[in-house]
């Protein structure tokens, strides 16, 4: 019998995404308590006449976080906050969170008490307890791993797969601010690697690097939907960058979407970012991720209900049939095709 060579695929082939598609496809929920398993931004479990969502991310030194210019009470802080976002991108409140490090032996207990002053931090500003978790060593740096719990009332869940022809998106605050920040300081460890003994100032870009380093969840946005009596038909956090999300609800959902760039919202300190490098501050905004807004559809119906959330959100564009595909309007005329360029872990350079 002839030896059959194996075929070897390259994590870079399928991306991020499609890795986890390929790696849970084999996988099937046998429990009836699971409402909802791998897919969206956190599981959703049943518990006593309410529904718990669970989510957790990987933070990794070199990877997500550069030690150069991120403080570390500031990165236990973006921990919480980044994997609160997504229990808020399923409309729920978060409650509980587990916390496991590896750390290489050049923290000290003191820099670790920083990073873990970030994160009583976050706690205490969003009620949220911490309840467990793990410390192990590592031999090359931090790595940071956050489980977090949330609660919602039964089948209230916002998915990514329950958008409609004719529901209204709209996204949370402004976009494209964390990736003005990142380049911002980017642009500045390169100046300090080539003279140490410069001192970067950063006042006039204070918002943009606020949002990289210090990220807030939407629970505020979430608090108001819910008192407003909106309930999403969709809803994602913005992690990836607005093109990226967008394609996440319309492939879940089975559907197209118009976005208009004049609705997109940016902040004037992250148009001068942008200026100052001779890119379109549109770019930061499709593209760049890490702002942890709230992406989410709602029916037209309730666009008088919305109207009373202005300061909270901005209506961009509206879901059509998937043969439509997913376009944005430009501010002048013509529309392109929205592409994924967002980040991807295991995308190819």
């Amino acid at each position: 019998m002839q030896n059959e060579k194996k075929t070897i695929t390259p994590l870079s082939e399928l991306g991020e995404f499609g890795l986890i598609k390929r790696l849970t496809k084999p996988f099937e929920c046998k429990n009836s308590s699971t409402i909802k398993g791998v897919g969206d931004d956190c599981a959703i479990i049943t518990s006593e006449g309410k529904q718990l969502v669970v989510t957790t991310d990987l933070l990794v030194e070199g990877i997500h976080f550069d030690l150069v210019y991120t403080p570390l009470a500031h990165l236990g802080y973006k921990s919480v906050a980044v994997n609160l976002s997504d229990v808020c991108a399923m409309g729920a409140i978060p409650t509980q969170i587990t916390v496991s490090i590896a750390a290489s032996a050049k923290f000290s207990v003191e820099s670790l008490e920083q990073l873990y002053d970030g994160i009583r931090r976050a706690c205490s500003r969003y009620d949220v307890d911490l309840v467990g978790g793990d410390t192990t060593s590592s031999m090359t740096g931090l790595v940071i791993c956050i489980t977090a719990i949330g609660q919602i009332p039964e089948g209230k869940a916002s998915m990514r797969s329950g958008a409609k022809v004719g529901d209204l998106i709209c996204v949370s605050g402004d976009l494209g601010g964390a990736y003005a920040g990142f380049q911002v300081l980017q642009r500045e460890k390169e100046v300090f690697m080539v003279n140490p003994n410069s001192q970067p100032d950063l006042k006039k870009y204070d918002y943009v690097v606020d949002r990289q380093l210090k990220p807030e969840p939407r629970l505020d946005v979430v608090r108001k939907l819910m008192e407003l009596g909106i309930q999403p038909h969709s809803m994602i956090d913005v992690s990836d960058g607005l093109s990226s999300e967008i394609l996440h609800i319309c492939d879940q959902s089975n559907c197209g979407a118009k976005i208009f760039e004049s609705k997109i919202p940016i902040d004037a300190q992250t148009e001068m970012v942008a200026e100052e490098l001779n890119l379109d501050a549109t770019i930061f905004a499709m593209n760049g991720g890490e702002d942890y807004e709230l992406l989410f559809t709602i029916d037209a119906a309730d666009q008088s209900k919305i109207a009373q959330m202005l300061d909270y959100v901005t209506i961009i564009g509206y879901i059509t049939e998937a043969s439509e595909g997913c376009k944005l309007m430009g501010k002048a005329s013509g529309c392109i095709d929205i592409v994924a360029q967002g980040w991807n872990a295991y995308k190819a350079d």
